[in-house]
């Protein structure tokens, strides 16, 4: 189980990478507006607000990836505890406010990843 779970944990934490990047990096770019519906000119006035939200990503991608690599095990199954939970919130956010597919896409990894998590404990 454990190394279920740290195939998810590292799944999750490589997306908010991907999200980070997306956001902070390429939220103008044909690619971005692309991959989140928007047009020029409503990214262009979103850039800020956007990179924001990818630095945030990447504060939960380091926090996932400090959870694999922390040598005390049970301190490492708390710290995935609760970044895959803060993943998990984030994604029940985002799918009531903006779209339910963020629930799959950015909470499905996180929610698996906690169920091995807990099947490991």
């Amino acid at each position: 189980m454990q190394t279920a779970a740290n195939l998810f944990v590292a799944l999750t934490a490589l997306l908010h990478i991907g999200f980070l990047i997306l956001e902070m990096l390429l939220w103008t770019k044909p690619f971005g507006r692309k991959v989140f519906r928007n047009t020029p000119e409503k990214a262009e006035i979103t850039r800020v607000l956007a990179a924001n939200q990818g630095l945030y990503n990447g504060f939960l991608a380091a926090g996932l990836f400090w959870s694999l690599l922390h040598p005390d095990p049970v301190f490492a199954v708390q710290l995935k505890l609760f970044f895959l939970v803060c993943v998990g919130v984030a994604a029940i956010y985002g799918a009531w406010t903006v779209s339910p597919r963020i629930l799959l896409v950015q909470g499905g990894p996180a929610f698996l990843a906690l169920l091995f998590v807990f099947l490991g404990m």
